[in-house]
């Protein structure tokens, strides 16, 4: 329940900074729906954390807790070049992802961190993007602005644990669906940004895409997170997908060898070279789209050993294919 833990500090954390009075813990206690003996427990945490939470006035639990305006103050003493062209570079490199939930506060930051520095080092600094530059991944283009708001608030109501309701469209039934779900976790990931909730009508965990989130409104009515994610949601796949994993066992061509070889494609995979160069993978993943269309975008240098079923898909799928493009392609003379 390490997870659960994080996210109530960080509500705590978050409530104290709001608060320019401060915060009993009684009021802490109410917020994250805990007893006041574990939210004095998160205060130590967060105090041996490093954060500067500190209490003042009235007695015992009536003291209103709050946090020092610049908790991070000592840290200008201990950031080397190294550490700010680190900091400098992450915001390019975060903001490449679709709808970033928090890219205002990251540039706000980064502002900040630039201000402290002398010019020679901002000049410097201007001149790393071209060492390290970063291209955004396919993500939901068009009215981005507004993915980022609705990202943003999906962050809050998974933080706040806040029942959401929402007009979703569905890819696979290619229609709209009002749903009503429990937000656990945003997951980054692909160049999009997916929302992982429990949903109630159907009794399990589901994935949903923010950029097909048509309509959201987030309730007062809170949940307890009674169930439990693991710490990588889509560890058994290649994409966004939650599913068991099968053994996969796959066969490339001589010539993409190098090209296969040279990545990680997931954690469990091994890969032998047979005599003639052609390349044999395998890897413990869940048989789902993202799988099937990474083998597609081989096309003939690869083919799938095990499962059957798999290889079955995949030939079926290359067939209506070839159909397709036979009879959109005029045949040449003589053909």
């Amino acid at each position: 329940m390490r997870n659960a833990e994080v996210i109530r500090q960080w509500q705590i954390l978050r409530e104290i900074e709001s608060s320019r009075t401060g915060v009993t813990i009684h009021d802490l206690a109410d917020l994250v729906d805990v007893t006041t003996r574990t939210i004095r427990r998160d205060l130590q945490a967060l105090q041996e954390a490093g954060f500067s939470l500190f209490d003042e006035g009235g007695e015992h639990d009536t003291k209103r807790w709050k946090l020092n305006a610049h908790p991070f103050r000592s840290l200008e003493a201990g950031l080397g070049v190294a550490d700010v062209a680190a900091l400098y570079l992450s915001r390019s490199i975060v903001e490449a992802l679709s709808a970033w939930p928090l890219a205002d506060e990251l540039r706000t930051a980064l502002a900040k961190l630039e201000g402290a520095l002398n010019p020679r080092m901002r000049d410097f600094l201007a001149t790393l993007p071209q060492v390290l530059s970063t291209k955004a991944a396919p993500g939901a283009g068009g009215a981005r602005r507004e993915s980022v708001d609705v990202t943003r608030r999906l962050f809050e109501a998974v933080q706040d644990r806040r029942v959401i309701v929402m007009r979703y469209f569905s890819a696979a039934s290619q229609r709209a669906k009002s749903y009503s779900v429990e937000p656990y976790r945003l997951a980054l990931t692909q160049g999009g940004v997916y929302l992982v909730a429990w949903v109630p009508q159907y009794d399990q965990f589901r994935t949903f895409a923010v950029e097909r989130i048509e309509k959201l409104s987030v309730q007062e009515t809170t949940f307890r997170r009674t169930r439990t994610l693991p710490a990588d949601v889509f560890g058994s796949s290649l994409g966004v997908f939650s599913a068991e994993p099968e053994h996969i066992e796959i066969e490339f061509a001589a010539r993409v060898a190098p090209y296969v070889q040279g990545r990680t494609w997931h954690d469990s995979q091994s890969v032998s070279v047979d005599t003639d160069g052609r390349v044999r993978l395998t890897m413990e993943v869940s048989n789902d789209w993202a799988l099937r269309s990474w083998l597609l975008g081989f096309g003939a240098d690869v083919r799938v050993i095990a499962p059957a079923s798999l290889a079955r898909t995949l030939r079926d799928e290359l067939r209506r294919a070839a159909d397709q493009y036979a009879r959109s392609i005029p045949q040449s003379p003589g053909a």
